[in-house]
């Protein structure tokens, strides 16, 4: 059995785990602390991250390939013996430029549960190259000889286990090493020149200093890769800056839930405004996510509540951001008064051929709902129209349209964005000043105006998206999305594309 020892500067664990979270978390600080499989909800988080036996299995496998290039080549510290040798007498042996050469794995396996996340690597071989060389002196030689050549160790059974844990340190990760042990098996070695005695004398007398060496470098190495991800995961951002109105809230929040097939963590994942400073919300939560998934599983599941699309849309509302000018459309002759003559005869009669422009502005925050089908947005948008005359804009009529349309969500590279389609409209006369109006009369316009310039410019603004929680070097594959109320889910898989987030301290691939 594998021994442990849990000093942590002898430890690789960090590392693992850490490398397993970056997979799939949005860079932030985290309030998290495993603490066996309690889940105990000091903030309440709206997007939901669950990492499945294939992810972590994907994420194993991804961190042992990156730590074999980092590890082959090393090289090793000498090794300098003085050892009696029958018939010999005093030699003074040197082991120099040892040298690691390859590392094969022969089975790994990741576990998470009570203890926490443990991987263990076993079976595990290397291959060594090393020069030699020797000086000894004996009665019959008093001037003494000396030899030298080369030799390869083979590294049977190399095994590694460790077991980490995570806790929140005033909104970062903190890495928790719990158990660590690195252990060779066996070794031999082959000779290449020098005197055949050699051979039994690095066995019996080098063998133990060899294995120390192995493993000793082994913790050097992951030591390093230790430093380097723990300093960007504590460099990592809170927000997301979306634009200049909206910033996201992407910090952990509660505690991770670890059971013996998945870890699931929560992010705020709010909207607030770039003049904010970010609080805990008050948002209620609502009940947990219970999705139907269908299919083989996939490597990460990704929930947003749709607490997140409310907050997003309140805040663009509470910025003035949605509204705008018309003052160019695709028939452009809609914007003067003699397109109307027909329509509204008294516009055109008071205003002859006058130019116009239409003010759109959204007199609510637009209210969204994620129901088992689709995601459901009601928009209550004031349509005023203004006459341009001499210089002056004159305001002439509103009218007020509700909206009813769905958004059909899809994944754009890391994203998670929507298309708005139109259900069904409703308008009413708000206000005129051009006297009564025949409301089914310019419904049609209306219409247009909506199809042409209201629904494309919204459709803009959503095609942006909202990040899902990805490092740049890895994409997203055989994504589908999955609705529950209140939840639009995304299960995919993962594909690893390069390393440039290992030079990153910062990670997004945002539209």
């Amino acid at each position: 059995m594998l021994t442990y020892n849990s000093t942590p500067e002898k430890s690789m664990a960090p590392s693992i785990f850490l490398l397993l979270l970056s997979l799939v978390l949005i860079p932030t600080s985290v309030v998290v602390v495993v603490v066996g499989l309690q889940h105990v909800h000091e903030e309440d988080g709206f997007i939901s991250v669950v990492i499945s036996d294939k992810g972590l299995d994907f994420a194993k496998q991804f961190l042992i390939e990156q730590a074999i290039s980092s590890i082959v080549p090393s090289q090793l510290s000498d090794i300098e013996k003085k050892v009696n040798v029958p018939l010999v007498g005093k030699a003074q042996v040197i082991l120099s430029e040892i040298t690691i050469k390859d590392i094969k794995i022969n089975s790994s396996s990741v576990k998470t549960g009570e203890s926490g996340i443990v991987l263990i690597v076993s079976g595990a071989t290397a291959d060594l190259t090393m020069n030699w060389r020797y000086t000894a002196r004996t009665s019959l030689v008093p001037i003494g000889i000396s030899d030298s050549g080369t030799a390869t160790v083979k590294v049977e059974d190399l095994q590694v286990g460790l077991t980490v844990n995570l806790r929140n340190q005033e909104g970062t990760l903190e890495l928790i090493l719990l158990d660590y042990g690195c252990k060779v098996g066996d070794l031999s070695i082959k000779l290449s020149g020098g005197a055949a005695w050699l051979y039994q004398v690095l066995v019996e007398v080098f063998e133990g200093n060899i294995a120390s060496s192995v493993e000793e470098a082994i913790s050097q190495k992951i030591r390093e890769g230790i430093t380097q991800l723990d300093t960007i995961l504590q460099s990592l951002p809170k927000t997301v800056s979306l634009d200049k109105t909206a910033v996201l809230n992407v910090s952990f929040v509660g505690n991770p839930v670890l059971t013996n097939s998945s870890i699931e963590l929560e992010i705020n994942g709010l909207f607030t405004g770039t003049s904010k400073v970010l609080v805990p919300q008050t948002y209620h939560r609502g009940p947990e996510i219970s999705v139907p998934r269908p299919g083989s599983p996939r490597m990460i599941e990704i929930s947003v509540h749709e607490n997140v699309l409310k907050s997003a849309s309140s805040v663009y509302f509470t910025a003035d951001s949605m509204q705008w000018i018309v003052d160019e459309v695709p028939d452009q002759a809609l914007l003067n008064t003699a397109e109307w003559r027909f329509i509204v005869p008294q516009l055109y009669k008071q205003y002859p051929n006058a130019d116009m422009n239409i003010n759109v502005s959204v007199s609510s925050a637009p209210v969204i709902q994620v129901t088992n089908q689709d995601i459901e947005a009601a928009i209550i948008v004031d349509v005023i129209v203004n006459v341009l005359e001499a210089g002056e804009v004159i305001p002439v009529v509103c009218i007020s349209v509700d909206i009813s349309a769905s958004v059909d969500v899809k994944i754009a590279k890391s994203n998670i964005a929507g298309r708005l389609a139109l259900d069904k409209f409703s308008i009413y006369l708000k206000w005129s000043k051009i006297g009564k109006l025949h409301i089914q009369v310019i419904q049609s316009v209306v219409s247009s105006v909506l199809k042409t310039v209201l629904i494309p410019f919204l459709n803009s603004q959503l095609k942006k998206g909202i990040p899902l929680p990805m490092l740049n070097g890895f994409a997203l594959e055989n994504a589908a999305i999955l609705y529950a109320h209140p939840w639009v889910t995304v299960s995919t898989d993962v594909a690893f594309l390069g390393h440039s987030f290992l030079r990153q301290k910062t990670a997004y691939d945002v539209l």
